[in-house]
């Protein structure tokens, strides 16, 4: 079923104007319909216990608490975009929600949880204390508002948490021991760590070996079969697909660099359009408790709404990120591919990402207000929070001492 043709959004406006949306009443009633399961608890994946490939000792995702609080999706309920102040407030502002929930215990109680966990698995081993202090849980509590269940947002913290260490020690820190050349041959071991192939005869124990004797790919099983506990075996095949689009992202920025290539802002935007918080986003339902059917997930426009979300929330990335990436190779981030190739400073190369910024925030306001007028509680709930994800990230962004 498509819920609408997929036709182009009408040219933007150039003051931030959004299009008419369903009046907050409505939409409160709308997610009250969905109660605490939202549209059902998704049905548990056949494989989750007593498969040879997920083993307790390198797939430890902690205890399952026995009574859960109830979610709160009537948080989601929109309110009006404002234009916020980020950084240093020398730069224009960014037009976004505000943030929905601000809740300092609840973000320490996730990242103690998703540090114990990280330290269980032998991840971040020496630098603990620096993961903790970047906050993954804090990032993650802002952005899923509807849900005060630690163990529910530390699926999200911890997926999250892994895709940024294989980000860290695969792609981007040599002195984490990322190794351009070895970038391709890390990932597509990924891909058989997410999703482990069938038996091969003697060729199965090295691969075995090789999957947990890496923290990296520990980490990425364990946080995936945290997602198998609550998420259906849909809602688990998504994460693992969306992670390897998003790694043929990371190859092209590799290979951009192996061959001393500097890529077209238009190109690098291609591809970063894949490699965004649209990954995380993927987890929006798994953390509510629900699941959007497939069906819906993969209509048009609901994949249009998503991406742009996650393209806003990942230039709010390249900002945060541009002062202190500005030296090193500028093909990962926006701000500093639009200097080079125009010969202008940083502070005009941040206004065109900001004003590109504010651009997508409202096509998704329109795509939005499009998809209002599907029947579907569980897809109106996924959209509201992926808007909740844009104040959340920002609000992350504009405090996180990764970016300081």
């Amino acid at each position: 079923m498509t819920l609408t043709a997929d036709l182009p959004l009408p040219s933007q406006p150039s003051l931030p104007s959004v299009p008419s949306l369903p009046s907050v009443p409505s939409v409160v009633s709308a997610l009250s319909a969905l109660g605490v399961a939202g549209g059902g608890v998704p049905a548990r994946p056949p494989w989750e216990q007593g498969s040879p490939h997920w083993q307790a000792d390198d797939v430890d995702p902690g205890p399952e608490p026995g009574v859960r609080p109830p979610q709160r999706p009537e948080r989601l309920a929109p309110v009006p975009l404002v234009y916020r102040a980020w950084g240093d407030g020398s730069h224009p502002p960014l037009l976004c929600p505000p943030a929905a929930r601000v809740d300092p215990v609840l973000a320490e109680e996730v990242d103690a949880r998703l540090t114990a966990w990280a330290e269980r698995i032998g991840l971040h081993a020496g630098h603990l204390e620096e993961f903790h202090a970047t906050g993954f849980g804090r990032l993650i509590t802002l952005a899923h508002p509807e849900c005060d269940d630690p163990d529910l947002l530390l699926v999200s913290a911890q997926m999250n948490a892994a895709w940024w260490a294989s980000d860290d020690y695969y792609a981007d820190e040599v002195d984490l021991g990322a190794v351009p050349e070895a970038l391709p041959a890390r990932l597509a071991l990924v891909s058989s760590a997410l999703d482990p192939p069938p038996p091969a005869g003697r060729f199965t124990p090295p691969l075995n070996e090789a999957v947990v004797s890496d923290p990296v790919l520990v980490s990425l099983r364990s946080a995936l079969a945290h997602v198998a506990r609550h998420g259906s075996a849909a809602q688990v095949m998504r994460a693992r697909h969306t992670t390897h689009q998003m790694y043929v992202s990371w190859n092209a920025y590799n290979a951009w660099r192996h061959a001393g290539i500097v890529p077209e802002a238009w190109r690098y935007l291609a591809a970063r359009q894949h490699d965004s918080f649209y990954t995380s986003m993927i987890l929006i339902d798994v953390v509510g408790g629900y699941e959007l059917s497939a069906e819906l997930f993969a209509d048009p426009l609901f994949h249009r709404a998503l991406t742009q979300a996650g393209t806003a929330a990942v230039l709010v990335n390249d900002l945060a990120s541009a002062a202190r990436e500005a030296g090193d190779d500028p093909d990962c981030n926006l701000v500093l591919l639009l200097a080079a190739e125009r010969g202008c400073s940083l502070d005009e190369a941040t206004r065109e990402v900001v004003e590109l910024h504010n651009e997508v925030v409202r096509g998704f306001e329109q795509s939005r207000a499009a998809l209002a007028a599907v029947p579907s509680p569980e897809l109106q709930r996924f959209v509201l929070g992926a808007r909740a994800w844009l104040g959340g990230c920002l609000e992350w962004h504009d405090s996180s001492s990764r970016y300081k």
